[in-house]
């Protein structure tokens, strides 16, 4: 039996639904199911070389050692490791994983985290710092995504990272649609270009994700996100750009559809918050994305990427202190004491927090202007090498 013929025949011109109940039953024939347990084994050891390379090389520790290692020998075999993986990503074969290579650069976010590495956010009494730092990183961010010019405080929090600002946003919109609304079974209004940290939040929360098509350019669809708002809808969400192919989606129109519904809506700026608005500095066509429109109450923009902070932080970014609230958790009843937390976690590394504050400061304006100019130039380098090639299209 031929599976992709079967599927790009009969049951590739049948609806989806029926087309899943069909695969899902083929699956269960012994030759079709013959067929995918040896495509899986023949994936599985192809992999097996890449994400283990190690195996073999160095020890594999599955219990405690009865008495510690020696901290010298371990810092080489770590200092080993680390060599080893700088190769890919310093030759330039890693795309998103490292956004910054320079040797004293890194080292300078490193004395920083040594600095402050038994800081924890979560006892602001002991490390007052750490709440410094997140306080700057916030206020700093929320003024270069347009908060400087909103009519009320914009305000927000540090997060692990563009997914925990997603998931934080998005249970932010269920909680308040529930204590306001009433809304029991909440949906959002999703393009299906959308980062998957979406799917991640309607999995977690109980969301119901409504996803719209893009037109021929590859934004989100407007005529078709205002059909698929209902009553039970509680955010509408955008990106820019989106991950799948750097296309900014049309935030004006889908912001304002929100704010006619009278209903939330989500920049995810994860990729573009720390370009996008020197981007226009610099003179490109960049159409308004953040709190300079009326109907944008969220954002999220990530500072360990184009902010080029160490790996594990984000910022998500709220309208209004009101909003916001719906985003904390706080327990007063519990024999230990008063529990308060603003993220998904309780204990949070400072030291990520300080080198994040660190990271932006160094930067300034001018740096991350420059350093825009020179992604920018290298992409339209990219393009034109590119069209130049006959072979593609």
């Amino acid at each position: 039996m031929d599976l992709e013929k079967l599927l790009a025949g009969p049951l590739g011109r049948i609806n989806t639904r029926v087309a899943g109940w069909a695969y899902r039953g083929l699956r269960r024939l012994p030759p079709v199911r013959r067929r995918i347990e040896a495509e899986y084994e023949t994936l599985v050891s192809g992999l097996e070389g890449a994400v283990k390379p190690y195996r073999g090389v160095f020890p594999a520790y599955q219990r405690l050692p009865a008495t510690g290692l020696d901290r010298a020998e371990l810092l080489t075999e770590l200092g080993d490791l680390a060599r080893r993986e700088r190769v890919a990503w310093q030759q330039g074969f890693a795309s998103g994983a490292v956004y910054e290579g320079n040797d004293d650069y890194i080292t300078f976010l490193s004395r920083v985290v040594e600095l402050h590495s038994q800081a924890n956010p979560l006892h602001a009494d002991i490390w007052p710092s750490a709440t410094k730092f997140e306080a700057e990183i916030v206020a700093m961010t929320a003024a270069m995504l347009g908060g400087d010019q909103a009519t009320t405080p914009v305000c927000g929090t540090v997060t692990s990272g563009g997914t925990e600002s997603i998931l934080l946003a998005m249970k932010t919109y269920r909680d308040k649609a529930r204590a306001e609304r009433g809304i029991t079974k909440p949906e959002m209004v999703v393009p299906v270009t959308a980062h998957v940290a979406f799917d991640k939040a309607a999995h977690y929360f109980g969301i119901k994700p409504v996803k719209i098509p893009i037109d021929a350019a590859y934004r989100a669809n407007v005529v078709a996100a205002g059909e698929a708002i209902t009553r039970n809808t509680v955010v509408v969400v955008g990106s820019a750009p989106s991950f799948p192919h750097g296309i900014i989606d049309p935030i004006g129109e889908l912001s304002a559809l929100a704010l006619q519904h009278g209903i939330g809506f989500h920049t995810d700026a994860c990729l573009g918050g720390f370009v996008l608005p020197w981007a226009e500095r610099l003179g490109y066509p960049i159409p308004p994305f953040d709190f300079r429109l009326p109907g944008v109450s969220s954002m999220s923009a990530d500072t360990h990427k184009y902010g080029y902070a160490a790996k594990g932080t984000s910022v998500v970014l709220y309208r209004t202190k009101e909003l916001r609230r719906y985003q904390y958790f706080t327990a007063t009843d519990w024999p230990g004491g008063l529990y308060f937390s603003p993220t998904l976690a309780g204990s949070r590394p400072g030291a990520l927090s300080a080198a994040c504050w660190a990271a932006m400061l160094s930067h300034g304006e001018s740096g991350y202007q420059k350093a825009t100019a020179h992604i920018l130039e290298t992409a339209a380098a990219i393009r034109d090498g590119i069209s130049d090639i006959p072979e593609l299209e």
